[in-house]
């Protein structure tokens, strides 16, 4: 099970070789300027579909998002801990988790915290069609929706996975995709203190961070009162991620870091 919740970002790098255009015939006074071709490349990449890592704000809030996907025991002592913390946070559901844990999904509901979309199978997104990207959205829409009247409109790939296709199928199904930049690291279960230390100490953490936890890893819930402290005490406000990220028009930089439009 460790494998399948390992989250796994890939880069690419762009290799740029004045000898392959020689190769082919091309002479040396066919190649632009470093600035100008540097410049290329990075207005390329600028025109990806990014989800939202984080948000460009000046106010001193976070988010915290759990992602629900396995079981469910730990989830009145997460529910319990954030309540007397007076947190409220987001949970990304899947659809099978919807349907095996109906009264859990009922509780977090009834305790004010955003619900997400997580799909319906919890697949790799980005190897599916768009008919079927819309499918497994829709899937797990239509189960929260039947079971609590609420219309979900964020959305986390699984295994932080994406491409354009799929950051568009979900904008064009009603939802805004949300990744994280603060990860707990729950799923490798190292320690409590362990996973106080990398939220608390993590080098993202600032205003507008998304951090990621589980609803059943090992240690979050003896991690998570003390993490939560700990925020308050750095003096962010903790908020859902439907009040940290902008509404309206907006754009996501390089960096994944949404900037509303204007800005």
């Amino acid at each position: 099970m460790q494998f399948f919740r390992a989250i796994y970002f890939k880069k690419k790098y762009v290799v740029l070789g004045a000898a392959v255009l020689a190769a082919i015939g091309l002479g040396a006074h066919f190649l632009p300027p470093v600035a100008e071709y540097t410049s290329a490349v990075l207005t390329a990449q600028t025109k990806r579909e990014l989800p939202i890592y984080c948000v460009q704000t000046e106010e001193k809030k976070v988010a915290v998002s759990f992602d629900a996907a396995w079981g469910a025991d730990d989830t009145d002592e997460l529910l319990r801990i954030l309540d007397d913390n007076d947190v409220t946070a987001t949970f990304f559901l899947c659809g099978y988790w919807v349907d095996k844990y109906p009264e859990e999904v009922e509780k977090i509901a009834a305790a004010g915290h955003d619900l997400g979309n997580h799909s319906a199978t919890h697949p790799h997104m980005s190897t599916l069609s768009s008919e079927q990207i819309t499918e497994e959205l829709q899937g797990c829409h239509q189960a929260v929706k039947e079971l609590t009247g609420i219309d979900m409109n964020l959305f986390r790939p699984p295994f932080g996975e994406y491409n354009d296709n799929v950051i568009r199928t979900a904008k064009a199904n009603g939802y805004d995709s949300i990744q994280w930049d603060v990860d707990s690291l729950d799923w490798k279960e190292q320690g409590v203190e362990a996973e106080i230390n990398q939220v608390l100490n993590h080098k993202h953490l600032g205003n507008g961070s998304i951090l990621l936890f589980h609803n059943d890893a090992k240690y979050t819930p003896q991690a998570l009162d003390t993490i939560l402290k700990g925020l308050k005490e750095k003096g962010y406000d903790i908020v859902p991620v439907s009040e940290l990220i902008h509404t309206g028009e907006y754009t996501v930089d390089h960096e994944g870091r949404q900037i509303p439009s204007g800005e």
